[in-house]
C-alpha cells in the first residue's frame, strides 16, 4: 500500500466546508478523473473514473462519519483497493483546514510507475485545491449531518493518518429541513430535534 497526505486551508467556516465535502455527487466538479459518483444508501456511493486513459467502476463504503470533524471511506470489492479519511479542523470562524489521507495499491505498470513519480500526491494535491476554489466561490451548501460509526460497517478501518481515538457524538444532525426528507445526495436525513418538539 502506498500513501499520500495532504492539507488546504480554505477561507469558509468549518460547518460549511464539511457540509460541502459531504456532497459525494459533485466531487467531478473538483476531482481530477473522477468521472461520476452515485450516491446509492447513507453508506455507499458509486464510482465512475478515468485516470490516464483507464476506466475504472468501484464502489466505496463509508466506515466512519462524525459531523465537522471526519469521513472516513474504503472501497468494497472490485479490483481497486484504498481507504481513506478527511478531517475537518476549525482555524477560527471564517477559516477551516481539510486534511485528506488516502491509503492506495497501484494497479498495473502505469500506476505503479505514476505512484513512484508522486503523481497520486500531486492530483490529491489539486483536488484539494479545486475545492477550495469550488467552495469559496459557491457558497453555503446543505449537508447530510448524520453519523455513521465503524460498527456500521464490517471490519472498517482507516489509514495511518486517521483521526483514531477520537470520541464519536452519536446523535445525527441534520441541516436540510423537514423530517425524514432525502438530500441531493438521495440520503434519507434524520428528524431534526427541534422540528419534533414543534409539532
Amino acid at each position: 500500500m502506498s500513501m499520500v497526505k495532504q492539507s488546504i486551508d480554505v477561507d469558509v467556516p468549518l460547518r460549511m466546508a464539511y457540509n460541502q465535502w459531504t456532497q459525494f455527487e459533485e466531487f467531478p466538479r473538483f476531482m481530477e478523473g473522477v468521472e461520476d459518483v452515485r450516491q446509492l444508501d447513507d453508506q455507499h456511493c458509486h464510482w465512475r473514473t478515468k485516470v490516464a486513459g483507464v476506466e475504472r467502476e468501484f464502489d466505496t463504503e463509508i466506515v466512519d462519519q462524525l459531523p465537522d470533524e471526519r469521513i472516513s471511506w474504503r472501497t468494497v470489492g472490485g479490483d481497486v483497493k484504498q481507504k481513506g479519511v478527511v478531517t475537518f479542523q476549525p482555524l477560527d470562524e471564517a477559516h477551516t483546514r481539510v486534511s485528506l489521507a488516502m491509503d492506495f495499491e497501484p494497479e498495473g505498470m502505469p500506476e505503479k510507475m505514476g505512484d513512484a513519480l508522486g503523481v497520486v500526491d500531486r492530483r490529491v494535491k489539486g483536488d484539494l485545491k479545486r475545492f477550495k476554489g469550488f467552495i469559496e466561490e459557491s457558497g453555503e451548501s446543505r449537508g447530510w449531518r448524520g453519523r455513521i460509526s465503524p460498527t456500521d460497517a464490517q471490519g472498517g478501518g482507516m489509514p495511518s493518518g486517521g483521526q483514531a481515538g477520537m470520541t464519536p457524538t452519536d446523535a445525527p444532525i441534520r441541516e436540510t429541513p423537514g423530517p425524514g426528507m432525502r438530500g441531493s445526495t438521495g440520503r434519507t436525513l434524520p428528524p431534526d430535534p427541534d422540528d419534533m418538539r414543534h409539532g
